[in-house]
């Protein structure tokens, strides 16, 4: 995923995507909302389609991955 990075200095070191401060998680929630791709160029021109898709693939990993918990179910 060589679009999406994430450093400590921008943005808190939350997922970006590359040389932009434009977060992930900010794409997803549009997207989530019912923003539809051209909705999301009118707020973000300098985004690509292949960068809305990186968004989309970094979620879609996230999603494979297993999380365990240790500790006691209340």
């Amino acid at each position: 995923m060589e679009r999406v990075t994430s450093k400590p200095d921008v943005c808190g070191g939350r997922p970006c995507i590359r040389d932009t401060r434009i977060e992930i998680a900010v794409i997803l929630d549009g997207l989530a909302e019912g923003m539809t791709e051209p909705d999301i160029f009118d707020h973000y021109p300098q985004l690509t389609k292949n960068e809305i898709h990186a968004c989309l693939a970094y979620a879609a990993d996230l999603a494979h991955e297993s999380v365990w918990k240790t500790g006691t179910l209340q």
